[in-house]
């Protein structure tokens, strides 16, 4: 455990796969921060579409779904087993995992509103400082004057691998070239999104781990926080 001199802010953004959740997990582990995963928030969001008939044959009625934007409210709690989502005071952790959520989480993070939603209660979540949240717009959006921002990349070859040996441990069938094509088209999605587009921020420090083990990418954010005298 690392106490720190001051309470900070730790953004992590980076691509899918990458492994941007295990290192800002690892980091909140570390400084005894609540770790928030900006995923699950859009997950959480899917899962009340999906249990208040917002979703129709694979369609989102996106007007129905903004005029319920102020009725879902999402917090994480620190418990024994880890951090768990909560969707209006719901622990939904199993639920939002699934494939039928998974099926729709994408369509319901390009609804603009949706975003200007998740963004006002990941702000509130930051008013106290000692978080690691992981994301896309972290520290371009939510975040800009976060103490420490992070952009993790990682090459296409190695993520598609990492999720595809995930897969196989978890008895799931997976076809590597597939998993390939599908990495890219959410590489190209997340750049190219017209709100909150992934991209790096000025100051955030750039960490390559296609070839890193966890040890090495901790030692390499120690440095950053000896450099800015953080310890």
């Amino acid at each position: 455990m690392i106490d720190l001199k001051e309470k900070i802010i730790i953004a992590v953004d980076g691509f899918s796969s990458c492994g941007k959740s295990s290192f800002a997990k690892l980091i909140a582990g570390e400084l005894n921060y609540i770790y928030i995963d900006s995923g699950a928030m859009y997950r959480a969001v899917a899962l009340y579409a999906l249990r208040n008939n917002i979703v129709h044959n694979n369609f989102i009625d996106e007007e129905a779904l903004k005029s319920k934007l102020q009725e879902i409210q999402i917090s994480f709690k620190k418990t024994e087993k880890g951090i768990i989502t909560l969707l209006n005071g719901e622990n939904i952790e199993i639920y939002i995992r699934g494939a039928e959520v998974s099926g729709t989480v994408s369509k319901v993070s390009k609804i603009k509103e949706v975003r200007v939603h998740l963004v006002g209660l990941q702000k509130e979540m930051g008013k106290e400082k000692g978080i690691a949240m992981d994301g896309r717009d972290i520290g371009t959006v939510v975040f800009p004057d976060a103490e420490i921002k992070i952009y993790m990349l990682a090459d296409v070859a190695v993520r598609a691998k990492r999720r595809y040996d995930e897969l196989i441990e978890k008895g799931i069938p997976a076809d590597l070239d597939s998993i390939t094509r599908n990495i890219e088209e959410r590489d190209y999605e997340d750049i190219h999104r017209e709100v909150s587009p992934l991209k790096q921020a000025n100051d955030a420090f750039v960490l390559d781990n296609s070839y890193m083990t966890f040890e090495e990418q901790m030692e390499w954010f120690h440095n950053i926080l000896k450099s800015k005298d953080l310890m």
